[in-house]
């Protein structure tokens, strides 16, 4: 029997990996984990506040550790953080993994979240930060995913059940 997650779940902000990650779990009869809200109840803190504080790379190593930790002891799905697969260790630890990367494009984004200053990487000019992010990221997401799976004019429950078609896996 296989070890690690049954999915993990990458891609930007507001792809819907908490929404769709929750979903997967339900209809999987799985536990569901996100690491960003690991790091959120480890620190008693927002990430938001994390940043602002302590700055982004320290962040970055809650991120890897958050990580880390998921992939050796979850075995549900996992949803990453966003700027997760921006750490090589955390990419070497994600191959062979059935990783998926929910895409989207930055219109998609406008609706979804808005792209509001709660998402410190956002807090100026958010349009043009949130495509530089994705040119600086996409092609991470895309090195580690087996599937991308569309995201935009699709509801939550259409991009679970592409997931589970993209990797074959059968609803509980």
């Amino acid at each position: 029997m296989s070890t690690g997650p049954l999915v993990v779940l990458v891609g930007p902000m507001g792809s819907g990996k908490s929404t769709v990650g929750a979903l997967l779990a339900e209809r999987l009869g799985a536990p569901y984990r996100d690491t960003d809200a690991d790091i959120v109840a480890a620190q008693g803190r927002p990430i938001a506040d994390i940043f602002v504080d302590e700055g982004e790379p320290y962040f970055r190593e809650l991120e890897r550790e958050a990580v880390r930790a998921a992939l050796a002891g979850h075995t549900g799905v996992l949803a990453l953080g966003g700027g997760a697969v921006l750490d090589a260790s955390t990419r070497a630890l994600l191959a062979g993994l059935p990783v998926v990367y929910l895409s989207m494009d930055v219109e998609e984004a406008v609706k979804r979240v808005g792209l509001n200053t709660a998402r410190p990487l956002l807090a100026v000019n958010p349009r043009r930060q949130w495509r530089e992010l994705m040119e600086a990221r996409r092609h991470l997401y895309t090195e580690v995913a087996r599937v991308v799976v569309e995201t935009d004019a699709r509801t939550p429950e259409e991009v679970a059940q592409a997931v589970l078609d993209a990797l074959e896996l059968k609803s509980a």
